[in-house]
């Protein structure tokens, strides 16, 4: 479910992206996550998060931005 925080709200935008991120964000069954690495764009956006258990990969989101907008995050 998609929903609008305004401007200046951080306590709620910050519930919202963990709510929107919850199940993306979840570690596989009997890992947990240890570290979080990013990669960046030129404009500055986040291009990928990546989580590792220790130094296993687990997963990384990838994030698709349009005009500064965010449009898009997977997981692989």
């Amino acid at each position: 479910m998609a929903s609008e925080v305004s401007y200046g709200r951080y306590e709620e935008a910050f519930r919202a992206i963990h709510s929107a991120l919850y199940g993306l964000m979840a570690a596989p069954p009997g890992k947990k996550i240890t570290k979080l690495a990013f990669t960046w764009n030129p404009d500055g956006t986040v291009s990928t998060l990546s989580a590792y258990d220790g130094e296993e990969l687990l997963f990384t989101l990838t994030f698709i931005w349009n005009a500064g907008n965010l449009e898009e995050i997977s997981r692989s």
